[in-house]
């Protein structure tokens, strides 16, 4: 992992990732609560929001972990990507996480202008409301506390989840794209 992002992104991001290696050390065994916090913690405050365009000169790129801590910034998908992969490589189940596309009303709830977005969603059973981790705003809260965000469809690595139906996951390219850099790259945990 460590000459894969060498290569691409210098020292900067080798020690960016001996950083989140370090991190990830520490959080194995913890609870599932603490592990959240810390990664979500750690994630907004060590990447830099900016537009794919600005940081890959493509319109919409979807970053493995390795290249978001090597370029040190990313956009909304990006944050989510590492802290779903985080997570899952600390033992989190992988159906208690799902990757959320939502309409976010910028200005509050009570605002008319929204835009696309993404947040992480935590469910502690398959029927409980997420806890929504986001990087607008720090604080892990479960969703009904986020009058602000309106689902559109969410998904994991078993599926998209849709107005209560189950479809393949192998409807989202960029997801595929992903797992393949990720193999490429040397890191994609179970």
């Amino acid at each position: 992992m460590l000459a894969s992002v060498g290569k691409r992104f210098g020292a900067r991001g080798q020690a960016a990732v001996r950083d989140w290696r370090q991190l990830m050390s520490t959080l194995g065994g913890r609870s599932e609560s603490d592990q959240l916090k810390q990664i979500n913690d750690y994630f907004n405050r060590r990447i830099r929001f900016a537009s794919d365009l600005e940081v890959w000169g493509l319109d919409d790129y979807w970053a493995t972990p390795l290249e978001v801590l090597g370029a040190g910034a990313g956009d909304c998908e990006d944050y989510v990507i590492a802290k779903f992969f985080s997570l899952r490589e600390l033992g989190v189940d992988p159906r208690k996480l799902r990757l959320i596309y939502v309409r976010a009303q910028i200005g509050g709830a009570s605002s008319s202008i929204s835009q696309a977005h993404m947040v992480l969603g935590y469910y502690t059973t398959p029927d409980a409301q997420p806890l929504v981790l986001d990087n607008l705003i720090g604080e892990i809260r479960p969703a009904q506390q986020r009058p602000d965000l309106t689902p559109v469809f969410s998904f994991n690595n078993e599926g998209v989840y849709a107005g209560g139906a189950v479809s393949s996951i192998e409807r989202i390219t960029r997801w595929k794209d992903l797992l393949i850099r990720m193999r490429a790259e040397g890191y994609l945990p179970q």
